[in-house]
């Protein structure tokens, strides 16, 4: 029979369709399998209506001749006529899947995959010929289509069975292609297991395994088995399955020795409909916050996987969420492999967060302990949400932050901790420090928790940034107890701190002078209490942030520094009688401010000076023992 054109304008649409639209040569196995899928969904609809049309032990095979570089792959399904392979192979974008479904009631439930009718032209990104061999159901003859992508015959064929086989001529290797994999079995298995592994129907293909005889010999037989699940865990009745299924099937699928913290398995219904199975993992992976982490989630289509890193259905500040999502709703491009950015996507994204959301919501508020393994896992990433944008989603996740707290060293959520205020209490205090310890150790702790307020501990980089971007919570607005004036005093105790300044003004004048290139001002405090000096800043850039901006690289930002010194410390009163007495007091000035430095966790530009100086005023001290 003489060899036909395609009906299409030019045979450049076959060339786009099998080497552009596709990017990825190994899904050429998944349009094939998915259109064997449909054939037997069309048999299988049909039966249920037609007594003549038989739906016994449905299948997909594949057999591969490594000798003759051939791949087939054959199904039982409903089959084509010769009308069928014209119309349906023979014009390039003509989908028989979408007029099946067409024709069909339009209350029917029919789970048909292959809409778009160009998947199966995909086989021509591996093999240079393909021959279809096809019988209808209820038909007795049998056709044949043969293309090498240059045009296509069709002639009539012998076929025992109704069902479809389809032939594909493997390419010889190139330089850039190495074809002969796809004629190896474990790659072949290792490709339906990637992509086809959930095709409700069972998939058989030739393999090698041992039959072990009493006598302890074993022998080496190749007998077809099926290599697909069928079936995957999401798409089974939750009350199938038992918690160690969904621990097991996490633990294998993400290489985790730990169990999830916590399985969300769920499905939706609406103008959007999907499944997920979700986990929280039980410890942060250890390239979390590096290149190498796999972000998004693994996105099936009717149980055909899409793609492995779906980060378009899930927010960034979700990022540690593992696990599937699969839609029959999805809108996808034609090569299955880009899904389409449109209304339908952006709804699934708010869905999928929204459980997320409400998910994590009831961990808090009814398994406490659960939560705070959590928190200190992937809080961080909850605060960088709320920062990211400048606080476009904090709305959405301020409820679920904690922080440690001077209350009993507990986490304390904001809600929790503005419920807890004292009467008297308008801001939120709270302290930055690189630990809970080092927080704990500050001297401006002290006259904060003597008037009873509780203190954050912000020890996230994140965390005074954040502040700067929510603001305040609940009408509270965040203060933090190393900045500035903190006003906790009473107008008496204001009065007198007024008076002690203005008596010591000529030291504190000559202290200033000393210390001119380090601290904008120095003045007097009533915030300490044991100790003799700390450092303050008055602007928004704290001293722990020009710590976090110096580590970046960031060395010429720097806050701008108040020395504040205890009137009441005995070092203050000996300071103050040296000065009267007219002696030289820089060097006790410079040690002062040296003091506050470390204690506020900088490094002091010179340490062996520092240590010098300490030296000889021990010795002195011991000389006049």
């Amino acid at each position: 029979m003489a060899i036909k054109e395609f009906k299409t304008e030019s045979k450049r649409l076959l060339d786009m369709m099998a080497n552009s639209i596709y990017t990825n040569t190994d899904i050429f196995l998944r349009e094939l399998i998915s259109n064997a899928s449909d054939a037997l969904d069309k048999r299988h609809i049909l039966s249920l209506t037609d007594p003549e049309i038989s739906f016994d032990e449905p299948k997909i095979r594949i057999d591969i001749d490594k000798k003759e570089r051939l791949i087939t792959i054959s199904d039982n399904g409903i089959g084509m006529d010769r009308k069928e392979l014209e119309d349906n192979l023979g014009t390039i974008a003509r989908s028989g899947s979408f007029e099946f479904k067409q024709e069909l009631d339009e209350k029917s439930e029919a789970d048909i995959i292959g809409q778009f009718g160009v998947g199966f032209y995909s086989a021509f990104m591996v093999a240079d010929r393909v021959e279809v061999i096809s019988r209808k159901i209820k038909e007795e003859k049998a056709s044949k289509w043969t293309s090498d992508m240059n045009g296509y015959e069709i002639s009539s064929a012998a076929k025992d069975d109704y069902g479809t086989t389809i032939t594909l001529h493997i390419k010889k290797n190139t330089k850039e292609k190495k074809y002969d994999k796809y004629l190896e079995n474990n790659e072949i298995q290792s490709l339906v297991k990637k992509y086809s592994d959930f095709i409700r129907y069972p998939i058989e293909m030739l393999v090698e395994s041992y039959d072990y005889k009493e006598d302890g010999k074993s022998e080496k037989v190749i007998k077809p088995q099926v290599v697909n699940s069928m079936q995957p865990i999401w798409k089974k009745n939750k009350k199938e399955i038992s918690a160690e299924d969904y621990d097991n099937y996490y633990m294998q699928e993400y290489y985790d020795f730990v169990k999830p913290l916590k399985t969300i398995h769920y499905k939706v219904e609406g103008n959007t409909s999907y499944t997920a199975l979700l986990y929280i993992p039980g410890q942060r992976p250890f390239n979390y916050y590096t290149n190498d982490y796999k972000l998004g989630l693994k996105l099936y289509s009717r149980g055909v996987f899409i793609k492995d890193e779906a980060k378009e259905i899930v927010s960034d500040y979700f990022r540690f969420i593992r696990g599937v999502v699969d839609s029959d709703d999805l809108s996808l491009n034609i090569s299955r492999e880009i899904l389409q950015q449109d209304h339908q996507m952006n709804v699934l994204k708010k869905s999928v967060d929204k459980k997320i959301k409400s998910t994590l919501q009831n961990m808090l508020e009814k398994q406490r302990e659960d939560y705070e393994k959590f928190f200190d896992n992937f809080g961080s990433q909850l605060k960088y949400g709320c920062y990211d944008g400048f606080g476009a989603n904090k709305d959405v996740l301020i409820d679920l932050l904690m922080f440690k707290s001077s209350k009993e060293d507990k986490y304390v959520t904001l809600k929790e901790y503005v419920a807890n205020m004292k009467e008297d209490q308008n801001e939120i205090y709270y302290a930055a420090g690189e630990s809970v310890e080092k927080i704990r150790q500050l001297p401006q702790m002290e006259k904060v928790l003597d008037k009873g307020y509780e203190v954050l501990y912000f020890t996230d980089t994140v965390d005074e940034f954040l502040t700067s971007i929510i603001m305040e919570y609940d009408g509270k607005a965040f203060k933090s107890i190393l900045k500035g004036d903190l006003d906790l005093d009473s107008k008496e105790e204001k009065e007198e701190l007024e008076k002690k300044n203005e008596e010591s003004k000529d030291l504190i004048s000559k202290i200033k002078d000393v210390l001119k290139d380090k601290v904008s001002d120095v003045r007097l405090s009533s915030r300490l209490k044991t100790y003799p000096v700390c450092l303050v800043s008055s602007n928004e850039l704290s001293i722990e942030m020009e710590k976090i901006l110096k580590q970046m690289n960031q060395e010429g930002v720097k806050a701008d520094k108040i020395m504040e010194i205890n009137p009441d410390h005995e070092l203050f009163t000996a300071l103050k009688k040296m000065a009267d007495e007219g002696k030289d007091i820089s060097e006790y000035a410079s040690l002062l401010y040296d003091q506050a430095a470390l204690m506020a966790g900088l490094e002091l530009e010179d340490p062996s000076a520092y240590a010098l100086k300490v030296s000889e005023l021990m010795l002195k001290a011991l000389n006049n023992k």
